[in-house]
């Protein structure tokens, strides 16, 4: 009788006590069954577009010694464009017959952002327990970007991985690890290699060590198993830098589906090139010592404007976005307006603008928000960036930062923490100082290797 009460007990609802409880238990299930009905149903029905095959294709000749570079550009089927490094890693999926394989792949790669989504709260410091947890597995299950990877069955997801992971070991300093995740992501597809520059300006050197070595180390001994490696370097690699102007939502791609002239192309390139330096700039001036934001707003800008002005930029490329996105959950964040969300809506959301009675306008919505988009993001961030530097010259306090007074009191995920001993009022929790200031959080240019500890934990 005992028992049989203690087991009824467990079914009986709970009930919230705050409202934060009352939108966690609500936002639970709804996450859950998204998950679920990405990864099962939506995944496994698959679409017109499927980046697995060529990709199971190639692997499957690399293991029975077959030319692998051999697709036809001039369709508009997805190629095989991984580099023989790449194929190298990606050569076991063809053990197995095409559709478990298939099955495997996306099963790997929603793991793979269940686990970025878990090492992006403790990131900022959230539990699973927290409100967050929910609500951000349920923003990044229902996104084009979350969607289409495991619809497609491409290897983004593997990519967002690597990219947490690097971020993580980046400022816990462990430069070697750090440069090997980003290594591994490098040697399948280039499109963390912006984050480079970020390492560069930090002063970790050892990051590239691996970083460049890992790619190297993969291709040199994938190079005498293949069939064709050279033809990679000859005919994959100069595809890689054309454009083209299908499935291309960067501004040349654009440009070239619209028929705009050349000139008024590398003018929106160079224009948005120099609002990305000036950003870059002010971030590096008067964020590098708060470590948390500046890497992740830093990683957000470089690889927008990587997608924006490239010759390639897809939408589902968006995922990589995530870090720089959760910055909303700190005080500085550029990210606490209006305009910023929408244009993340422009190229994170699911929903089609495709229209049968308006097919002209619903046609050029479609095809052009993902890039109004990532342009709007980059004219943020810079228009916030700029607008506290002239502030703050206004008002004869750039020495000690451009944040206004007001934001020493704005709600941050780091104030979860326990203030730390180090830590001076209005500066970030977990952040050391030695000098007292409400608007910034500069630190001085000497610091032991207890406060780079301290400063980022997560």
């Amino acid at each position: 009788m005992y028992r049989s009460q203690v087991f009824l007990r467990q079914l009986e609802p709970r009930t919230a006590r705050t409202a934060t409880e009352v939108i966690t238990f609500a936002l639970w299930p709804l996450a859950v069954m998204t998950v679920l009905n990405r990864v099962f149903i939506k995944a496994v029905n698959g679409f017109v577009t499927d980046d697995f095959k060529p990709v199971y294709q190639a692997s499957l000749d690399f293991l029975n010694g077959r030319p692998v570079y051999t697709a036809n550009f001039d369709s508009v089927d997805p190629h095989y464009l991984y580099a023989p490094s790449g194929t190298l890693l990606i050569a076991p999926i063809a053990a197995i017959d095409y559709e478990k394989s298939r099955w495997l792949f996306i099963a790997l790669n929603a793991l793979a952002i269940l686990a970025a989504w878990y090492l992006l709260l403790r990131l900022f410091r959230y539990t699973l327990k927290s409100v967050a947890a929910p609500a951000l597995l349920l923003a990044m299950f229902m996104s084009e970007t979350v969607t289409n990877t495991l619809v497609f069955t491409n290897i983004n997801g593997c990519v967002l991985l690597a990219e947490l992971v690097f971020i993580h070991l980046l400022l816990q300093r462990r430069d070697l690890w750090a440069g090997a995740a980003l290594g591994l992501s490098i040697a399948v597809k280039p499109t963390l290699a912006p984050l480079l520059l970020i390492a560069l300006v930090r002063g970790q050197w050892k990051v590239f060590v691996t970083a460049l070595g890992v790619p190297v180390a993969l291709t040199a001994i994938a190079w005498p198993l293949s069939k064709d490696p050279e033809k990679f370097f000859e005919r994959t690699g100069p595809y890689l830098l054309e454009t083209r102007d299908y499935f291309n939502s960067s501004i040349v791609g654009n440009s070239e589906y619209y028929g705009l002239p050349p000139w008024l192309a590398w003018g929106m390139r160079l224009t948005f090139g120099v609002l990305v330096l000036l950003s870059l700039w002010l971030l590096y001036r008067y964020y590098r010592h708060d470590e948390l934001f500046f890497v992740c707003t830093a990683s957000g800008v470089l690889l927008a404007s990587a997608f924006l002005l490239n010759s390639l930029g897809q939408m589902y490329y968006s995922m990589l976005l995530f870090p720089f996105l959760m910055t909303v959950v700190l005080r500085n964040s550029v990210l606490r307006n209006w305009p910023a969300w929408l244009a993340i809506f422009g190229f994170m959301s699911y929903d089609k603008w495709l229209s049968d009675r308006w097919q002209h306008i619903g046609r050029n919505l479609e095809y052009l928000r993902i890039t109004f988009g990532w342009g709007l993001l980059l004219i943020v961030v810079f228009c916030v960036l700029g607008e506290r530097y002239l502030a703050a010259r206004r008002q004869h306090r750039l020495l000690i930062g451009i944040d206004p007074e007001w934001m020493s009191s704005a709600p941050d995920s780091r104030d979860r923490q326990p203030q730390r001993p180090t830590a001076e009022p209005g500066v970030a929790a977990g952040t050391p100082t030695t000098e007292p200031s409400k608007t910034s959080g500069r630190l001085p240019e000497q610091r032991t290797d207890q406060e780079n500890r301290i400063s980022v934990e997560s």
